[in-house]
């Protein structure tokens, strides 16, 4: 069997799938090649508990694609409803600016993770690549991870929902 053409267009299915709010996680990894890449993702979620299994999808046209495809592991940083600045700083900044002037520092199997509070954070190995449609959808296998109380921020319908504690669009 085979699947029958959509009866809507890409900007009626994007304000669909807007109706699901998500996270905000910021990914962030190196290559032996390049220095840290980081950018903003709300594809973000879990797969499985055993093993400890997350998901998350970047597009085909990604600048970090490449160095994301082929690093060891990955940091998914999780957020808190405070940090509107910085998720639209890793998602529309340039990527040498993406970083300057914040703090890094080392997850325990070595992959760089912004050194700010969040809301939680994942080092993952980088276990399997899938290539569909306009994406490369990545299975990361959980090593380490870590959470606070901090309420996350999430995103919802084109812009940032608000939360108990504020946030906004």
């Amino acid at each position: 069997m085979t699947a029958t053409a959509p009866t809507f267009d890409s900007p009626f299915f994007r304000a669909a799938l807007g109706r699901f709010a998500t996270g905000v996680t910021i990914v962030t990894a190196q290559s032996s090649a390049h220095g840290p890449v980081g950018l903003t993702v709300s594809s973000f979620n879990s797969v499985s508990l055993s093993p400890p299994l997350v998901v998350w999808s970047l597009s085909n046209t990604s600048l970090s694609l490449s160095t994301l495809e082929h690093c060891d592991r990955y940091v998914i940083q999780v957020l808190g409803a405070d940090q509107i600045a910085l998720a639209n700083r890793f998602a529309r900044g340039s990527p040498a600016e993406r970083f300057a002037g914040l703090p890094l520092s080392r997850a325990p199997g070595g992959t760089p993770r912004l050194d700010l509070p969040c809301a939680a954070w994942f080092e993952c190995f980088n276990r399997s690549r899938y290539k569909e449609g306009d994406h490369v959808i990545f299975v990361g296998e959980v090593e380490h991870c870590a959470s606070s109380d901090a309420l996350p921020l999430v995103y919802h319908a084109g812009g940032y929902d608000l939360t108990p504690t504020g946030g906004g669009k």
